[in-house]
C-alpha cells in the first residue's frame, strides 16, 4: 500500500518509518530542519524495542497526499481546521484517511445513531470546516498508544507503545481495514480492528483529561500522582465525571475506572504530552480533550465540575504561556 504521513514528527515519522520498513511505499510530509534532515539521511528511530533506519521519500508537497492510497493524519489537533480544505483539496479519489488526533475526534457522530448524531463538536472543528472539507466515507478511525520525541531533526527516540487500534466509524469490519492493519503489523506495530472504537476512543480519553491537565498545572510525572492521597481522589473523580459523559453516548469502557487510575499512575516517571508541550513553548491540546468532554456534558446536561476548573485552569497556562513567548519574539525582532 501507499501511505502518505502529513505531520511527519515524532509520532507521524515513527510510523512512517515503521511502515517502511515493512515494505510499505511511504512519503512523509513535514517541514524545516527535520524534513531536511530525513530527506538525507532518512529517519533514525531509537527504540527499547530496537533501532532501526528507514528511508522513505519526505517532502513538504501535500499534493502527494493525492497519490496515496492511506493519508495518515498525525498534526496536532488544533492544526487540522487551518489546513483542512487543503487537505481535502489534495485527496486522490480512493484515498483512505486515518486520523491520528487526540480526544474526541471530529468524525465522531457521522455514522453514529444516539442523541448527537450527525453533530458537529465546536470543540475540535469550529464551525465544521473539518467535516465540510474531509468526506466522512474516506475515514478509518484510529486511536493512538504510542510514545515517542524527536531528540534533533531526522532522529525520533521511541520510548512506549506500538499499538494504533483502528476501526471503521459505523462499525463494519472493512477489507480495508484489514489491509492497512496487516501493512502496520509488517512494520513491527500493533493494529487490532475494533466494532466499537468509540469505547477504546474513550478509554484513553478519559485518562487523557484528567492525567494531561492535571501533571501540566502541576509539572508532575504520571507515577508523582500517585504521592498523595487527596490527588488520587481527584483525579477519580475526574474520570468519572468523563465515563458519565460517555455513558450518556452509550460507550461501555474495557476497564473500570479504579484500573484506568491504577494504569495511568503506574507509567512511572513519565510527563505526559500536554505537559513536554508547555516545556517546550507549544500550544497545549485542551480543547480537543478536556474542552470536548466539557462541550459534550454541556449538551447532554451531565455535571464535570472538576474537569471544569482543571479546564479554565490549563487554558489560563497555556493562554499566559503563549503570550510571554509572542512578547520574547516581538523583542528579539525589534
Amino acid at each position: 500500500m501507499r501511505f502518505a504521513v502529513l505531520g511527519a514528527g515524532a509520532i507521524g515519522g515513527y510510523v512512517g518509518a515503521a511502515l517502511a520498513r515493512g515494505g510499505s511505499d511511504v512519503t512523509l510530509i513535514a517541514r524545516g530542519a527535520h524534513l531536511e534532515a530525513m530527506r538525507r539521511r532518512g529517519v533514525s528511530v531509537i527504540s527499547p524495542r530496537g533501532d532501526f533506519e528507514a528511508h522513505p521519500a519526505a517532502t513538504d508537497d501535500f499534493e502527494v497526499l493525492g497519490e496515496a492510497d492511506v493519508a495518515f493524519i498525525a498534526l496536532k489537533a488544533y492544526s487540522l481546521p487551518g489546513l483542512a480544505e487543503r487537505i481535502g483539496a489534495s485527496l486522490g479519489p480512493q484515498t483512505v484517511v486515518i486520523p491520528a488526533q487526540n480526544g474526541i475526534p471530529w468524525w465522531y457522530f457521522q455514522s453514529h445513531p444516539g442523541p448527537l448524531e450527525g453533530a458537529i463538536v465546536e470543540s475540535v472543528d469550529p464551525g465544521g470546516v473539518i467535516s465540510r472539507s474531509i468526506a466522512p466515507e474516506r475515514i478509518v478511525g484510529c486511536v493512538v498508544y504510542c510514545s515517542s520525541e524527536i531528540v534533533e531533526p531526522g532522529v525520533i527516540r521511541h520510548t512506549e507503545g506500538t499499538r494504533f487500534t483502528i476501526g471503521e466509524p459505523d462499525g463494519s469490519l472493512s477489507d480495508r481495514c484489514r489491509r492497512i492493519s496487516e501493512a502496520f503489523v509488517a512494520g513491527g506495530l500493533k493494529c487490532p480492528v475494533e466494532e466499537r472504537l468509540r469505547d477504546q476512543i474513550w478509554l484513553k480519553l478519559i485518562g487523557n483529561v484528567a492525567f494531561n491537565s492535571v501533571t501540566t498545572l502541576t509539572r508532575a510525572t504520571l507515577g508523582e500522582l500517585g504521592t498523595l492521597p487527596e490527588m488520587e481522589r481527584l483525579l477519580r473523580a475526574m474520570l468519572e465525571e468523563s465515563a458519565a459523559v460517555a455513558a450518556r453516548l452509550g460507550v461501555e469502557l474495557p476497564v473500570s475506572i479504579d484500573r484506568r487510575l491504577e494504569a495511568g499512575i503506574a507509567v512511572g516517571d513519565h510527563k505526559t504530552s500536554t505537559l513536554q508541550d508547555l516545556e517546550a513553548g507549544k500550544p497545549l491540546e485542551l480543547d480537543c480533550m478536556s474542552g470536548a468532554v466539557i462541550e459534550l456534558a454541556d449538551r447532554l446536561e451531565v455535571a464535570v465540575p472538576h474537569i471544569s476548573t482543571a479546564h479554565v485552569c490549563a487554558k489560563l497556562l497555556d493562554g499566559l504561556a503563549q503570550s510571554r513567548a509572542a512578547r520574547e519574539r516581538a523583542a528579539v525582532t525589534a
